[in-house]
Parts: structure tokens; C-alpha cells; sequence
């Protein structure tokens, strides 16, 4: 059965509509999903009419309630006025009220259920006093950690959006490795790995040349790496930043966590900017382009919707990812701790239609009395 995936529009002065009508309208994308708009149709035209003529006949299907969504179609939730004004490339306190309402009806609609993913186009950060990020954290609760993805690299961050200033305070054992056990059970749950390889960087150049450069990465980082592998978590590091991605090292690993954001995505998006933004650790499945708001070249029909295109399909992959691993893990074997011969702990595991099998039956009870 196709997933019904909440799509919200992002800012209405950036690209959020011409990377999500041009990603959805591409071949196939109506067989993976059922894709649902929160934003407005009017709007929405008057991005289409910056197109090229071939996407000028575009035919929306209204709704208001994402359970009325049609197949095969651009189904729409209006979630603001229709008057709102659209100053192509320009920041505007009316295109941040838009999109904040965009995303509270799309957030209420996955807490009822009605959505199963949400893919979020970029908005202006002011929108909401930070990032989607923080945002979806205090709407679903629990800890989040954000992750970009692309093919084989995924590289997650201990902070976010937190000003150079303020990192060396948030560099704590604890925040690490928190957002270890939050990569490595997304990276279980969520990609399928059975036993995941993680790469830490260090935050000091050079990994603090042993104390020289700074003391984090012996006092802090180190410890919390130790404590992970204590753990059951394959953690390694930490590794200095630039040596780690200019020689190539991380290919050898399924994920890096990386201190702060620039340090980060800046390789990240150097080697590729088609990736996904993926929020791990929620309840929910949420994906995002890579990109932002793209004011510089909205309305110019040139924005790369590669990026929007691999949000939605990672919301499907990591959709079906998790039922999976759900399933498998829904009714577990039970087990007896036993001793082996040399008196270690191992666990033997219950088969009851091997036991039942063995048990004699009613008759040939029965026929051993007779």
C-alpha cells in the first residue's frame, strides 16, 4: 500500500514549490506514494506561472482532509489566506507565518495519523526561532539528531544550529554520546544496518595534537567513544576533520558524527548537494532537501529538485525499513540463560514447535496403555 506523505511548501518567496511540483510530476513518483501539499493553491500558481510552458496546465486536487487525497494526483491542503503576498527572492514576515502554518496542520495530521511521513521544504529559519530540526523535537518529543544523507555518506552533527561561540560548551561525554545510541539505532532501525561502523571527529585541528591544541578530544570526546564501545556501539575516533575526508577514510564507514555543523556539511555538500536532510531519532519519519531557500534564483525555473526528489523517496525507504525491522522484532524468540561446560552465561533459545513436536500425543498415549 502507497504511503500518504505530508509535504509541506516552505517559504513562499523561495523554491519550495517549483522543487516539489517538478520532483512529484517526475515519472513513476505517483506509483511510490501519495502525496499530500500543505500550502496554497493560489500561491502555488503563482510560482507555476515562472515555469516553462510544459508545467503551465498543472491541476490541483483541493482537499481538506489528507484522507480524501486521490492516486495520481496533487492533492492540496490550504493551511493559509490566499491574498498572502508572494515577493519572489525576499525574505517577508508574511512568508514565515506561511510556512508555520503549513507545518503545524501537516505536524497535527501525522500525530492523528492521517499522514504516515513528512517532507518538508526549506523555510526561513526566523519562521521558527531555529531550525525544522528543534522544531519537530518539541512537536514529537524526545531527542532528535540530524543527519545528512547520500547514497553511502551520512554524516550526523553532536550540535546543530548553535553559533561557533557557543560549541566548546555543548561538547560534553554525555551529548556525545547521547547522540551515538540515537545514530547508531537509527542506523539499525531506520537503514537496516545490523552492526553499524561510526566514525567520530575530533573538534580541535589535528585532533588536539595530544593536549596542544586543545584538551576536548583526551578529556571528552575519547572517553565518550570508550563508553559507546562499553556500550555495544562500533565507534571509532576521533579522527581530525580534514585528513578524514581529504584522504578518503570515510568511505571505510557507515556514518560519521561530526562536532558542529560546518564542519560537517561543508564536506558533505562539497562532495554532494543532492542529499537528503533526515531528522533520526523521532517517532516520525521526516526528510528534507539539503538545500535552503534558494531566494537567489527563485522564480527563475532553474532550481535543482534532485534534492526534494531523494527526500521523498528516502521518506518511503525508511518507511519500509522500519516495519520491517518492527516485525522482525515484534514476537522474539524467548530464551533460558543456561551455563556452558566451562560455567560462561549463554542463552538457549525456546522453539516450541520443536518442543511440541517432541511432547507424545493423546493417542499414542493411548495406545501405549492398550
Amino acid at each position: 500500500m502507497k504511503p500518504t506523505i505530508a509535504i509541506t511548501a516552505g517559504d513562499t518567496n523561495g523554491i519550495g514549490y517549483e522543487v516539489i511540483i517538478k520532483a512529484l510530476l517526475e515519472a513513476h513518483m505517483f506509483e511510490l506514494l501519495k502525496p499530500v501539499i500543505y500550502g496554497n493553491a493560489v500561491v502555488a500558481k503563482q510560482h507555476i506561472q515562472t515555469f516553462g510552458e510544459e508545467w503551465r496546465n498543472i491541476q490541483w486536487n483541493a482537499i481538506d482532509d489528507p484522507r480524501q487525497a486521490k492516486d495520481g494526483r496533487l492533492n492540496l491542503i490550504t493551511c493559509y489566506p490566499d491574498n498572502t503576498p508572494v515577493t519572489l527572492g525576499s525574505p517577508s514576515e508574511a512568508a514565515n507565518k506561511a510556512a508555520k502554518a503549513a507545518l503545524d496542520r501537516a505536524c497535527k495530521d501525522l500525530k492523528e495519523g492521517r499522514v504516515q511521513a513528512l517532507v518538508t521544504a526549506p523555510l526561513n529559519k526566523e519562521a521558527l526561532n531555529g531550525g525544522h530540526t528543534e522544531y519537530l523535537e518539541t512537536q514529537f518529543g524526545g531527542h532528535s539528531l540530524m543527519m545528512l544523507c547520500s547514497g553511502n555518506l551520512r554524516v550526523a552533527l553532536v550540535c546543530n544550529h548553535v553559533s561557533i561561540a557557543d560549541i566548546p560548551a555543548q561538547i560534553t561525554e554525555e551529548r556525545i554520546l547521547g547522540k551515538l545510541a540515537l545514530l547508531n539505532n537509527s542506523l539499525k532501525r531506520d537503514f537496516g544496518m545490523e552492526k553499524p561502523r561510526i566514525a567520530v571527529l575530533a573538534l580541535n585541528p589535528h585532533a588536539g595534537d595530544n593536549g596542544l591544541l586543545g584538551k576536548e578530544e583526551k578529556e571528552i570526546i575519547a572517553p565518550a567513544i570508550l563508553k559507546a564501545n562499553e556500550q555495544g556501539i562500533w565507534a571509532f575516533g576521533p579522527y581530525a576533520s580534514d585528513g578524514f575526508f581529504g584522504s578518503g577514510h570515510f568511505c571505510q564507514f557507515d556514518a560519521i558524527l561530526a562536532m558542529y555543523h560546518d564542519q560537517g556539511l561543508i564536506p558533505f555538500k562539497t562532495l554532494d548537494m543532492s542529499g537528503v536532510n533526515y531528522t533520526a531519532g523521532l517517532s516520525i519519519v521526516r526528510t528534507s532537501p539539503d538545500h535552503g531557500t534558494g531566494y537567489d534564483i527563485a522564480g527563475k525555473d532553474c532550481a535543482d529538485y534532485s534534492s526534494m526528489r531523494n527526500a521523498l523517496y528516502m521518506a518511503i525507504d525508511v518507511l519500509k525499513a522500519r516495519a520491517e525491522y518492527d516485525e522482525l522484532r515484534a514476537n522474539p524468540l524467548p530464551f533460558i540463560e543456561r551455563e556452558d561446560r566451562e560455567g560462561r552465561p549463554r542463552r538457549e533459545f525456546i522453539d516450541f514447535k520443536t518442543t511440541v513436536s517432541r511432547q507424545p500425543s493423546a493417542v499414542s498415549h493411548q495406545n501405549a496403555e492398550n
